[in-house]
């Protein structure tokens, strides 16, 4: 299992800290950055969910940078990816909300 996020961010810890008995491991995205291939990856996945638009990041965006693909964005600002991405055995999930929680927690 892989946690993907940033330390400062309080879902990702919750979300550690809850699935800290199934060993996960952590990437920062910000110390190492997500591959074009797993930004791919993602977006195919979630869509355009994948980015948060509720973010500091988000808000301080122009109207150009906005208008950008999901991916490009990802990309270009990491921390605009909707936090934690989490990856196991069944795929990944976004966030952690009660559905993630009931796929991944006993």
């Amino acid at each position: 299992m892989i946690i993907y996020g940033i330390p400062t961010c309080d879902t990702c810890r919750k979300a550690r800290k809850a699935l800290a008995g199934h060993d996960p491991q952590w990437r920062d995205i910000r110390a190492l950055p997500l591959s074009k291939d797993e930004v791919t990856e993602i977006v195919a996945a979630f869509g355009d969910r994948a980015v948060n638009r509720s973010s500091t990041t988000w808000r301080g965006l122009g109207d150009d940078e906005r208008a950008l693909s999901p991916r490009d964005l990802i990309l270009k600002h990491p921390t605009i990816m909707k936090r934690p991405v989490i990856r196991s055995d069944s795929g990944l999930h976004l966030g952690w909300g009660n559905d993630v929680q009931a796929a991944l927690l006993p």
